[in-house]
């Protein structure tokens, strides 16, 4: 249910009768198929059962059932109805696989939430397929056992065979080839709005001729991202657990999630649902990046959606069966063209835009006002020169800017733990008010800002929070001065990278 496990409990009754097999509590085709599956995986394992009429409840009653995982349970409290297996041994195991026609168990999504929501009802005994069983092993306070098929259930319940605890697989990580920042040559305010968003988790926009290194830039912010922590890890983990996108056999995720869709996404696939909801891109960035490339080439109600997530750090589906809250704190970073063909105020390139006022307006007006408020940082990326390509000289790379990027973060936590936030983006305007104190100097730069470019007061909060970003990365190691006063060249800069968008949709 949503990002949460939910305990079914397989209730079994076998009475005389007509021979039958119903399933009530509300199951999907999925689950009211497993009638087939579970007989014949039960025939196939040479178990012959009475031919009585056999009635399954799943509860809670009320809330639709849609995991094959299923299978296994049904099929072992039906072998306990009829006595095949000791129901004494069942109080206090979990089970979760899907059945092959000859019994195999095969792996399903979302074991992790499963067995974490197992863990706190009391049940410690968890049987899944050997596919789940690296993902079962990340709980901790439980016993898990690998199981290949339902003959090997039944004969462990029954005494007549051991099953050994699994442990967690020992192999050796495949190396990842990581984009590093040090193949950047030039676009300096570029690497340097990057590090700001990721020291302080602001939102980024960049705005640039065709070429010029947008897309190159933003896959490389994960590699300055902090670290993921354990908490942050397992939040990850089940959310692809429960998308089916963790690898066969796969255990915690440890790196921060990159999610780039393309720019004919729809709405539901953004933003998460289906008739039982499901995570969207913002929840598959959840402690991530979300990259946007090509911007207005997505549809304007699939930009739109993207409001609350970026405002709540989580977004709320409803549909007729569950009303569910995904969490969905993550980095927006997304990329442009100035106009339709690409070089609108493109001076150095040699090419003059093509595009008429009136295209440039319809290009850019599936940007609203409203999203663009909502993003901290807004940089044009320049054509790069040729002699800053042709340079031998190696740019900095990204394991120095990460070192000061979780310096930052670290400060930021300092100040934030208290009010339950871990970055500066997440602050509030109370929060702000308290921990983001302005010189005088400071306070004036900000005024004629304010009055001069007509900011709102999200702009207003939204500048603070970067010139607080800012400020943190200047601070000496010891982090004396972490709560310092904001002086005006902090304000000047956090000014500089919230202005230049104008430029482009006027």
């Amino acid at each position: 249910m949503g990002v949460d496990g939910l305990i079914i409990a397989v209730e079994v009754d076998s009475a005389a009768g007509l021979p039958a097999f119903d399933i009530v509590g509300l199951p999907d085709t999925a689950v009211r198929e497993s009638k087939e599956r579970v007989r014949t995986a039960i025939r196939n394992s040479g178990i012959q059962l009475r031919q009585e009429k056999v009635t399954i409840n799943l509860a809670p009653a009320g809330i639709r059932k849609d995991s094959p995982g299923l299978d296994l349970p049904i099929a072992v409290g039906l072998l306990a109805a009829y006595g095949v297996v000791p129901a004494d041994c069942l109080q206090t195991s979990f089970f979760a696989a899907e059945l092959s026609l000859e019994g195999e168990c095969r792996p399903v999504r979302g074991i992790l939430p499963m067995v974490i929501a197992a863990r706190e009802k009391g049940l410690t005994s968890v049987f899944v397929a050997r596919g789940n069983a690296n993902e079962a092993l990340l709980v901790e306070g439980v016993t898990v056992y690998v199981i290949d098929c339902l003959h090997e259930v039944v004969q462990f319940c029954n005494g007549q065979e051991s099953l050994t605890p699994a442990v967690p697989s020992m192999e050796e990580a495949a190396p990842v080839l990581r984009d590093d920042f040090a193949d950047v040559q030039g676009q300096f305010q570029a690497k340097r709005a990057l590090e700001i968003a990721a020291a302080g988790g602001h939102n980024l926009l960049m705005i640039g001729v065709p070429g010029s290194g947008k897309t190159m830039l933003a896959r490389r912010l994960s590699s300055i991202l902090p670290r993921l922590s354990r908490e942050e890890a397992l939040e990850v983990t089940k959310i692809y657990s429960i998308a089916g996108l963790l690898p066969q056999g796969g255990g915690l995720v440890q790196e921060r999630p990159f999610r780039s869709p393309h720019h004919t996404t729809s709405m539901v696939a953004m933003i998460g649902g289906g008739s039982v909801p499901r995570p969207g891109e913002v929840t598959l960035a959840h402690h991530g990046v979300l990259f946007l490339d090509e911007l207005p080439e997505f549809s304007k109600a699939t930009l739109e959606v993207l409001r609350q997530p970026l405002e709540d750090r989580a977004v709320t589906i409803s549909r007729i069966h569950a009303t569910l809250t995904f969490p969905s704190s993550m980095i927006l970073i997304c990329a442009m063209n100035p106009c339709p063909c690409g070089y609108y105020g493109d001076e150095s390139g040699g090419r003059s835009c093509e595009c008429s006022p009136s295209e440039i307006r319809r290009y850019t007006r599936k940007i609203s006002g409203p999203l663009l408020d909502r993003i901290d940082i807004h940089i044009r990326v320049p054509r790069v020169a040729y002699q800053e390509l042709a340079s031998k000289r190696r740019a900095e790379d990204s394991a120095t800017i990460r070192g000061r990027v979780e310096r930052a973060r670290q400060r930021q936590l300092a100040r934030l733990q208290p009010y339950g936030r871990f970055c500066n983006a997440q602050m509030n305007h109370t929060i702000l008010r308290e921990t983001c104190q302005l010189t005088g100097e400071a306070q004036s730069l900000l005024e004629m800002a304010f009055r001069r470019m007509s900011l709102s007061a999200r702009s207003y909060d939204r500048i603070i929070k970067v010139a607080r970003t800012i400020a943190d990365l200047e601070n000496p190691e010891d982090g004396a001065e972490a709560a310092a006063a904001l002086g005006p060249q902090h304000i000047a800069e956090a000014i500089g990278l919230r202005s230049d968008i104008g430029l482009a949709v006027e």
